[in-house]
């Protein structure tokens, strides 16, 4: 799809990587962007500076993609949709009828609503949580679906959505796979905040930070700028029916994440190692990284920051900010 000229919908547009999307998107010469959001996670302060934008403006009646009417105003007269509107992991596992109404039945209401107003793109979000723990690192898009959690449960089925919308529809999608997003505008301080901010909000106070179990379980962390971007170029994709990691490959154990971060602050804490809880131990993934070829063949997507110069924007965005938003 071409950018030029278009008008885009960004769902959950006011979030924490939907933001960033519109940001990105404002880079290019698209005719309009309408952000669609509840504000149950999203917040006006992360939208403020591109509602400034002529060419970007906020669906007025709410823009939750639980009301079918809604959606269908919404998508009317729009070229392509960017859906990034869900209940984050941990929010799913206390809250999972709420999760299924949001992350599934929500989904396929914005795959009908794609199908019924003709939208040319959907750039779906889905999220490396569907591989579960890793069999084989990296992960690539082949690797078996092993999740176990409500949260992964979700995009599974919503994958399964897109392909079958694909299918019987001719719905032209494409599917990210977010590996650990982090970055500006997610949330610092609530009770589902990421590995990231509570590790920064614990050196902030003047507290060790604290690690659960040895520290060797590794991740692949991604700035959530790269994360916008690589939705972009899906948007602008010529591939269809295909899903992607969206990830650096890099590794990093979460003990080397919490000494990167205690050496840019200069700070002389050290770390807390502490058991896992039983749930903890029964839920926790040990290793996620994902392979990222497929991404930079067919997208032509590869990472700009890595992790220190990811961490080190976070950290001047909080300087900025208080250390939250």
């Amino acid at each position: 799809m071409k950018l030029a000229g278009s008008k885009i919908l960004v769902v959950g547009g006011a979030g924490f990587i939907g933001s960033f999307v519109v940001a990105e998107l404002l880079k290019h010469d698209v005719a309009e962007v309408v952000i669609y959001d509840n504000f149950a996670r999203g917040k006006q302060s992360n939208i403020a500076e591109y509602l400034k934008d002529p060419r970007c403006r906020l669906y007025p009646n709410g823009g939750d993609i639980r009301d079918i009417d809604l959606l269908n105003d919404a998508m009317r007269g729009m070229d392509g949709v960017i859906h990034l509107a869900a209940m984050w992991l941990l929010h799913c596992k206390d809250f999972p009828r709420t999760a299924f109404h949001v992350n599934i039945e929500g989904t396929f209401n914005v795959l009908e609503a794609c199908v019924k107003n003709n939208i040319k793109r959907l750039v779906y979000s889905s999220s490396a949580s569907v591989y579960g723990d890793a069999v084989e690192v990296p992960m690539t898009e082949e690797h078996p679906f092993n999740n176990r959690n409500f949260y992964g449960a979700s995009k599974i089925a919503g994958e399964a959505m897109c392909h079958a919308f694909h299918d019987r529809y001719g719905l032209s999608y494409v599917g990210m796979r977010y590996m650990n997003v982090y970055g500006p505008h997610q949330d610092q301080t609530a009770a589902y905040t990421g590995v990231i901010p509570i590790m920064l909000n614990k050196i902030d106070a003047n507290e060790p930070p604290v690690i659960n179990g040895d520290g060797t379980q590794a991740y692949d962390f991604i700035y959530v700028e790269d994360v916008a971007r690589c939705n972009v170029l899906a948007l602008e994709a010529e591939v269809t029916d295909e899903f992607y990691n969206v990830g650096t490959g890099v590794q990093t154990s979460i003990k080397e994440l919490c000494d990167t971060i205690l050496d840019m602050r200069q700070s002389p804490l050290k770390v807390e190692y502490r058991p896992y809880s039983a749930d903890d131990a029964r839920r926790m993934v040990q290793n996620r990284i994902g392979c990222p070829k497929k991404a930079a063949r067919d997208l032509d997507f590869t990472f700009k920051y890595d992790l220190r110069e990811g961490l080190q924007r976070l950290i001047d965005w909080r300087a900025q900010h208080g250390g939250e938003e």
